[in-house]
């Protein structure tokens, strides 16, 4: 086979998404119905997705996987393909996608995602794992904001506005809790009501939550949320800026040990994982091919 000739499977949650679901499928078949590349399909059904997932990739021995839903979807496949030479593509079909938002994949225009898909670069990024048995690939958090996405499907809490809407009602239930951040150079105490652990700048609404972010750096970032004000959460969604060091610290590291006083609701890459008082987390360096914009300088 010709090397420019690609083998792509394209993994789809058919559940992800709003009312206004883009038709990703049709789309895929139409930009690809003159190609020579090899393309496959298969619909993610939610109850033997790994099993089926890992046998289409020993069957086809893809070139690329792509993963069309949302970040659940998204960290679905790439536990799948951590350490292999086969790259991950995202076609952001989901409420939340906060990786595609990472990366600049468009989500309304169908045919500009797939260009990146076809001719966009490979890069390799890092992961983290959590608790040994788990790996985030942009952001998860313990407190107020996995409070949040614990609520948000009860509440059909949609959209930037919809999110922000939640955010600021949530504000109003906010928790303290008290940690101790356990680093390899230090060891810090803080009353807080979030930490966040970051491999990313940005949740899938936007918002920026670590500035200074980059998916390949051999770093994380440990973000303490001390104070937060309905202001703190406008400048989260709408400005670039750097955060006020009174409310909130940014630590980096290549791994943390937390301890929390009480059990807190903890989120991993938007999707909810229950409530916990202890997270362990480490960077896993260069661990992921992912098929990024041709443009792109650096992730």
């Amino acid at each position: 086979m010709p090397q420019s000739l690609q083998k792509i499977l394209f993994a789809i949650n058919p559940s992800s998404g709003g009312k206004n679901k883009v038709d990703w499928e049709g789309g895929i078949r139409e930009y690809f119905k003159d190609s020579n590349h090899r393309i496959e399909t298969f619909l993610l059904d939610g109850t033997n997705d790994k099993t089926s997932l890992q046998y289409w990739i020993e069957q086809l021995h893809p070139d690329k996987v792509v993963a069309v839903g949302g970040d659940g979807t998204v960290k679905q496949i790439a536990e799948q393909l951590l350490k292999t030479n086969i790259a991950l593509g995202i076609l952001p079909a989901g409420s939340s996608n906060g990786m595609a938002t990472e990366l600049q994949i468009p989500g309304d225009n169908v045919n500009a995602a797939l260009d990146i898909i076809a001719h966009g670069k490979i890069k390799l990024i890092d992961v983290i794992n959590l608790n040994e048995d788990d790996i985030s690939l942009h952001l998860s958090d313990i407190g107020l904001n996995a409070d949040l996405v614990k609520y948000a499907k009860v509440n059909q809490w949609k959209g930037k506005l919809g999110y922000l809407r939640g955010a600021v009602r949530m504000l109003t239930k906010k928790k303290l809790m008290k940690a101790e951040i356990r680093m390899p150079d230090k060891v810090e105490k803080r009353a807080c009501f979030m930490i966040v652990l970051a491999n990313a700048k940005t949740y899938g609404t936007g918002a920026i939550i670590n500035p200074d972010g980059k998916l390949n750096d051999g770093l994380f970032e440990v973000i303490v949320v001390k104070r937060i004000s309905f202001f703190e959460l406008i400048k989260m969604f709408w400005k670039k800026k750097g955060f006020n060091a009174k409310k909130v610290e940014i630590f980096k590291t290549p791994s943390v040990d937390i301890q929390i006083n009480r059990k807190m609701n903890f989120q991993v890459d938007g999707e909810y994982c229950g409530k916990t008082n202890a997270v362990s987390a480490k960077l896993l360096g260069l661990q992921l091919n992912v098929i990024v914009p041709a443009a792109t300088e650096s992730v």
